[in-house]
């Protein structure tokens, strides 16, 4: 913890802002991306999600209080921009955040950076039925293996809320793939 925090001070320095910075973004830059990824689905809207997440992180660093784990911090602050990215999207097509989720799935099958397979596209599809928190719960636990702990931290709910939530996300993708 206390090396975190050291790197905190260095990001908040004028003098070692940009040296820290850099290593910020090697470190997290992978993560981010694919945790960007599997909550708007395309590659490309996922690069300038994660760009957009890295100049809010950039510039609201100071604000940074050391409550949670600065990768958690992160973690929610590319969550929220990737909601708003699809609430924009949503909004600018006039149909609902469910109805942009899914025209990215009919996307997945010709988007050349998607390496699923028939069976992989359906999940995507079942759980595009979720709604919104079930779908980042059963994402965050499936696909990155998010420890809930981490997840309450991230999207601040309870670690008992995220439990249900994840249920009966998984009960919905096993009736969705058992119908369709």
């Amino acid at each position: 913890m206390l090396e975190e925090k050291l790197f905190i001070e260095t990001l908040i320095n004028p003098k070692t802002q940009n040296k820290a910075f850099k290593q910020l973004v090697q470190r997290f830059q992978k993560p981010l991306y694919f945790h960007i990824r599997n909550i708007v689905l395309n590659h490309d809207d996922a690069d300038d999600v994660l760009q957009n997440t890295f100049i809010k992180v950039f510039s609201n660093i100071g604000k940074f209080k050391g409550d949670s784990k600065l990768y958690s911090w992160m973690f929610r602050i590319a969550t929220n921009e990737s909601l708003t990215f699809i609430e924009q999207r949503a909004k600018k097509q006039g149909i609902s955040n469910i109805e942009v989720q899914q025209k990215a799935i009919l996307n997945l099958e010709s988007d050349v950076y998607f390496e699923g397979n028939e069976i992989q596209l359906k999940l995507q599809k079942a759980i595009a039925t979720l709604p919104e928190k079930q779908q980042l719960v059963f994402k965050l636990k499936y696909f990155e293996e998010m420890k809930y702990e981490s997840m309450s931290e991230i999207l601040d709910t309870s670690v008992g809320g995220l439990k249900a939530n994840y249920h009966h996300a998984v009960k919905k993708i096993e009736e969705y793939l058992k119908n369709n």
